[in-house]
């Protein structure tokens, strides 16, 4: 884990004493620019000139310094999105994959019962919503209102 809160991702690389390489650096640029989740696939689709290996190992370091959180999309296949500080939950786009964070959550509510009833400890949770984004929203409710009745 990083010792101190990163402002970059490279600099969350560097924190954490790893190279920052010129395939690791492209990985890491194109992250930044999809700050509403992306699969390692569409980052190896997007970088031919990247090895398949080399992305999944930098999403790996990316995960595993907390830079990035892991999500399971609609369909099973893990998506990343960009960490925030603090315990969160994700929504998620069933359409085009759009992630978004929330903090309050009554999940926590229901931990406290669980932790009262539960003769083990718990160790963590995850939990994804599932929406239609208010972009993919809006473009079915333009399709919807431009077929005729």
């Amino acid at each position: 884990m990083v010792t101190s809160e990163p402002h970059t991702l490279q600099e969350g690389i560097e924190q954490a004493g790893h190279r920052l390489t010129y395939p690791r650096q492209a990985i890491l640029d194109l992250v930044a620019q999809h700050p509403d989740g992306f699969t390692a696939e569409e980052v190896c689709a997007q970088l031919p000139q990247v090895g398949r290996a080399t992305v999944y190992r930098t999403v790996k370091l990316l995960l595993d310094l907390g830079l990035v959180c892991k999500m399971t999309g609609p369909d099973g296949a893990p998506r990343y999105t960009l960490s925030v500080a603090g315990h969160h939950h994700h929504t998620l786009c069933v359409r085009c994959g759009a992630a978004a964070d929330f903090q309050r959550c009554t999940v926590d509510l229901i931990l406290q019962t669980l932790r009262a009833e539960t003769a083990g400890v718990i160790l963590g949770h995850r939990m994804e919503v599932y929406v239609l984004c208010p972009r993919c929203l809006e473009q079915e409710e333009t399709t919807s209102s431009g077929s005729p009745t």
